[in-house]
């Protein structure tokens, strides 16, 4: 949780599943809506992240910088190789967020090495379309969350599905730790007080 100093006003929250290996991703929230099968190679350590909340109003960047320290230092705790989740579009028509995600099937899209694949049970919503998606439009309209994985190096899955009980769309988001920017990697260790493994290291 990050929490306002002064007051005690909670301002973000998220929940964290630490899973041994890739292989255990299968059985996490994620799995409901996408074959994660991929994931197994994945030896290490990972970490999902769901339920990732800003309290209305709550525009403060450092809010979100904050967070993501709070993951560095769970990171760092674990040996974790990626952190990854569901990023939720909100409605389920693909038709309000077309921008974005012609801009996340243009350059955002995960290696296929741990891409995850459509489950048979859930219906599939292609990310690409036939125009070229406004980059500017598109990254102003993402949610804060995913916006933060992808200027961390996340990537992406190639559909979306639709979770009529939120009433939200989910996009596969995952993030390799090695692949953070060593800037953007100093900042967290900066903030965290606890370092990150190293890029580059696969730790």
């Amino acid at each position: 949780m990050v929490e306002e100093a002064a007051t005690g006003r909670l301002a973000c929250c998220f929940r964290v599943l630490a899973l041994d290996s890739g292989r255990a991703a299968c059985g996490g929230y994620a799995a409901q809506f996408y074959d994660l099968a991929p994931l197994a190679a994945i030896r290490a350590p990972v970490l999902e992240l769901g339920r990732f909340c800003l309290a209305p109003g709550a525009g403060d960047p450092d809010i979100l910088r904050l967070a993501w320290a709070g993951l560095a230092a769970l990171v760092a705790q674990t040996g974790a190789a990626m952190i990854f989740g569901c990023s939720s579009f909100p409605g389920t028509d693909p038709a309000a967020h077309a921008e974005s995600f012609a801009l996340l099937a243009e350059r955002h899209l995960a290696p296929a090495a741990w891409r995850p694949r459509c489950r048979p049970d859930t219906g599939r919503v292609p990310l690409a379309r036939a125009a070229p998606a406004d980059p500017l439009a598109g990254m102003r309209a993402m949610p804060p969350l995913l916006r933060s994985y992808l200027r961390l190096g996340g990537r992406v899955g190639d559909h979306a599905v639709a979770d009529p009980d939120l009433g939200t769309l989910h996009v596969f988001t995952g993030l390799e730790i090695a692949a953070i920017p060593p800037r953007r990697a100093a900042r967290l260790r900066e903030l965290a007080g606890i370092a990150l493994p190293a890029p580059g290291t696969g730790a």
